[in-house]
């Protein structure tokens, strides 16, 4: 039985990753930042998942012993990366332990696990995207494109740190692979926005991490409220954990990145979705402008991961599937809005 190593475990994405994987016959070894976290994962997941306790990714041989425990470990998946924009030092708090988190993870590896023949990265359609040319309709962005954002302007707001806190992590393990020439063959998963169920009910919370929080917050208004305005792209959740067994199962995946994204979407396609689908939202949210999310999209850049699919070699999931089934689970679990 083949055993992975999931850097950051408990994260939205992660657990995704980590059922997946189970499911598939993986032994699965996860770093969680605390004893609390890693049985309450273990519990969730079942007797093919153990974990390390790695409290902080930054410190400089964050995951040395964890590694030095596993020699089992033969494939390492980080997925452990800040992604939040509550933050006034974008530096300190996303740039900085992005970065020194993905060198941490790829040199432990590197020295303490020679056995790991492949690695594989949660990047982000962020360190493939300039912020420009999103919003430029004649533009292509595809698998060899780079954010060419600087960390200087990362650092002035938490947004542009984000996009910058995954380019330069992103970049820094291409880097790495370049100079050290590890035994490790390196590819990374770079969604967009990810949409989605979380993994286990017992993870819908009030407030949802990032990006399924742009759905759930819309349940939140009221009739007379204006719409939050969100455009971009965006996959599910289910579909990148995939991704990440595609990374290492696929030889056509190696040394590549995987481009994630179904289709384009602003925050009024997923009202009018949720508001066709779901009777007891009617008269509870805004209606807004029905159809207009057609208007927006039609100026955005053209996004072409052709390649990816092909690698990928399944339908991704689309977006009424993917709110339908974020929105479904919230109302389970609440019972009501």
């Amino acid at each position: 039985m083949t055993t992975v190593f999931v850097s950051g475990a408990t994260g939205y994405i992660a657990q995704h990753v980590v059922k997946e994987l189970v499911a598939n016959g993986y032994q699965v070894v996860g770093s969680v930042r605390s004893a609390e976290k890693g049985d309450k994962l273990k519990k969730l997941v079942g007797s093919n998942f153990s974990y390390e306790i790695v409290k902080d990714i930054q410190i400089e041989g964050a995951f040395n012993e964890a590694l030095k425990r596993h020699p089992e470990v033969t494939v390492f998946l980080h997925t452990a990366s800040p992604f939040h924009f509550k933050t006034t030092e974008p530096e300190k708090d996303l740039l900085i332990p992005a970065v020194n988190g993905t060198k941490n993870a790829l040199s432990a590896v590197h020295k303490f696990a020679p056995q790991v023949k492949n690695v594989v990265i949660t990047s982000s359609y962020a360190a493939i995207a300039p912020a420009s040319k999103e919003v430029d309709n004649t533009a292509t962005i595809s698998e060899t494109t780079w954010n060419d954002v600087t960390w200087e302007d990362a650092t002035k707001d938490p947004v542009t740190g984000y996009r910058g806190s995954k380019t330069f992590a992103e970049k820094a393990a291409w880097e790495f692979v370049e100079v050290e020439k590890p035994n490790f063959i390196l590819s990374t998963v770079n969604p967009v926005f990810v949409f989605g169920p979380q993994a286990f009910d017992s993870e819908v919370k009030d407030t949802l991490n990032t990006s399924a929080e742009i759905i759930n917050a819309l349940l939140k208004l009221s009739p007379d409220d204006e719409i939050p305005f969100f455009r971009g792209a965006y996959v599910d959740v289910r579909d990148v954990a995939k991704a990440h067994l595609t990374a290492f199962e696929n030889k056509g995946a190696e040394n590549s990145r995987l481009l994630l994204a179904d289709g384009r979407f602003v925050t009024q396609n997923i009202v009018d979705i949720l508001l066709e689908n779901f009777s007891q939202l009617r008269g509870k949210i805004p209606i807004g402008e029905p159809g207009r999310g057609s208007d927006v999209e039609s100026k955005l850049a053209k996004i072409d991961n052709e390649k990816t699919k092909k690698l990928l070699g399944f339908e991704l999931i689309d977006l009424k599937k993917t709110v339908l089934d974020t929105v479904q689970q919230v109302l389970d679990v609440k019972g009501t809005i």
